[in-house]
């Protein structure tokens, strides 16, 4: 009963605050939204989880940015040039950019924006104690500290040390913002809570797991014709943990926006195939499209690893047969009510150009080859085969227990060994489990970074090749593709690294993910893309 009274009370206390004035004034547009998660820090440098990204690129802008599309664009560059030989970057900065008014500047006037700031917030990164970017950086040449270069205000250059065609890709991740030197100076490792940066908007309050407040940046660089920059007047967030609150809130109007199926409740909105319920159509906008996300299970298969050494799962003909075993598209449709696409082509997912079902030949299900498989790898109809433990979080239990049901069908046993999801990345990350589920989300735009993760020289605990999956061919073409100018040829070398990993078998891909937001009629301007970024700057409110 007092659990029952709390949660009306909730309501209350919610709906109380769910105006859209700000400061007494009626007509400030206000664009709210809920974080489960809860964010840890402003600063661009841990910009990690997906939940500091969103609010990090309201606050801070990079040289580049990506648009709906994921073709890169000038921010705080207006262009740029690289050299024939791909290992020279050269930028030249807009004029007309200032950091936010604040006190670590002299008389607390924002200056302007110098190809100095770039030099001093790149280097900034290369600190592992600041950032996790560090590994991005590997490939730029830091001899005599010529790596970044400031060859005038508005001149700002990058060198690399080989080509690497992915780059301008990587610099739009948020960890590239520009910050001042004077910020970091002045607030220390409090620079988490005092951002200063050059964003349509800025911060005006943070009430850790309660609250977060931003407001409109006036004097923000950008402009939409003859307009500047953002159209509303501030961003409200709230950190309610619980779903079925968070979600009330949307229902009830007190929210703008909630995003992924893990915050929406899908057995009271959307039908089974994943649609609007009739009852909601037309109070609400659901917006849907591809998601830069592969969810997989992987193999560990370095068999000089004692939890591989007596696995049955080093057996390549045991790995296809669980990759047949099972079918992706009941899953996807029962599961996530079609929200998602079966991954039978591959690793790399279906919102990126190299994606191609009719060249890179995946799995799907087929009850002949898993029993003609197990046979091959000596365990006729499961016969002899042991129990297999699945490594999974609670998140992910009923779709584990779906494939548990399906491929007992053939004799092969899954344990479902449920781990707390940060017990279960460092047991994944120091290989000690052998069979797991995980899933990867796009760091930046291009394909190499799925690719990634099976590269031998990226074996985990230090990068993050989890299934230690080595093959030279495939190390080879990886190689080849960083230097490989011509997009037609590198995406015939993404194809044929993706065919190999579907032959060798280190993963059994299971879907490619959706983005998915339920947004309030009322909004417009709220456009999205594949790699689930969050622009506010162009948003309305009415």
């Amino acid at each position: 009963m007092k659990k029952l009274f709390f949660y009306f009370l909730l309501l209350i206390l919610v709906n109380s605050c769910s105006s859209d004035r700000e400061g007494g004034n009626d007509n400030r547009t206000v664009f709210k939204y809920n974080e489960m998660a809860g964010i840890t820090s402003l600063d661009p440098a841990a910009a990690r989880s997906f939940e500091s990204i969103w609010v990090v690129n309201q606050l801070y802008n990079g040289l580049v940015q990506m648009d709906d599309s994921l073709h890169i664009k000038p921010s705080i560059s207006k262009s740029w040039v690289i050299s024939g030989d791909g290992l020279t970057y050269t930028f030249y900065l807009n004029n007309d950019v200032f950091f936010y008014d604040n006190e670590c500047f002299e008389g607390g006037k924002g200056r302007k924006v110098k190809a100095g700031d770039f030099a001093y917030s790149f280097n900034r990164l290369q600190d592992a104690t600041v950032s996790s970017a560090i590994s991005l950086l590997n490939n730029v040449d830091t001899t005599n500290q010529r790596g970044f270069e400031a060859i005038n205000d508005t001149t700002f250059v990058i060198h690399l040390r080989k080509p690497f065609t992915p780059f301008l890709g990587i610099l739009t991740m948020k960890y590239f913002s520009v910050v001042p030197e004077e910020a970091i100076k002045k607030y220390g490792d409090d620079f988490r809570r005092n951002p200063v940066g050059t964003g349509s908007f800025k911060l005006k309050m943070w009430e850790e797991g309660s609250k977060m407040v931003l407001v409109k940046n006036e004097n923000y660089f950008e402009f939409e014709g003859n307009e500047r920059l953002p159209y509303l007047d501030a961003v409200s967030i709230s950190f309610i943990k619980d779903r079925e609150t968070s979600f009330l809130d949307f229902l009830q109007g007190n929210v703008d926006m909630v995003s992924g199926i893990d915050a929406i409740n899908t057995d009271e909105v959307l039908t089974p195939e994943g649609t609007l319920k009739d009852t909601y159509k037309g109070k609400f906008q659901m917006q849907t499209q591809s998601y830069l996300k592969t969810d997989y299970l992987g193999f560990l298969i370095d068999e000089k690893l004692d939890v591989v050494k007596n696995s049955p799962l080093r057996i390549k003909a045991l790995r296809k047969a669980i990759n047949y075993g099972f079918d992706r598209k009941k899953m996807v449709k029962y599961l996530r009510r079609n929200l998602g696409v079966p991954a039978t082509s591959g690793f790399i997912p279906s919102g990126l150009p190299a994606f191609n079902e009719s060249i890179v030949k995946g799995y799907d299900y087929q009850p002949d080859k898993v029993k003609e498989l197990l046979t091959s790898a000596g365990f006729p109809d499961g016969k002899g085969l042991p129990e297999i433990p699945l490594a999974t979080s609670e998140q992910y239990l009923e779709l584990a227990e779906y494939m548990q049901s399906q491929l007992a069908e053939f004799g092969i046993k899954i344990k479902i060994d449920v781990q707390k999801s940060s017990v279960l990345s460092q047991a994944i990350a120091n290989a000690k489990v052998d069979f797991f589920r995980k899933s990867w989300v796009a760091d930046y735009p291009d394909e190499e970074n799925f690719l990634s993760l099976f590269y031998s020289k990226n074996l985990s605990p230090e990068g993050f090749n989890y299934t230690h999956y080595n093959n030279p061919e495939f190390d080879a073409l990886y190689e080849k593709s960083h230097e490989e100018q011509n997009a037609e040829i590198r995406y015939s070398y993404y194809q044929k690294m993706d065919q190999l990993l579907m032959e060798d078998v280190p993963v059994v891909p299971l879907y490619y993910d959706q983005v998915v937001r339920l947004v309030q009629n009322n909004i417009s301007g709220l456009t999205s893309n594949s790699m689930n970024t969050l622009s506010l700057k162009k948003v309305k409110k009415k």
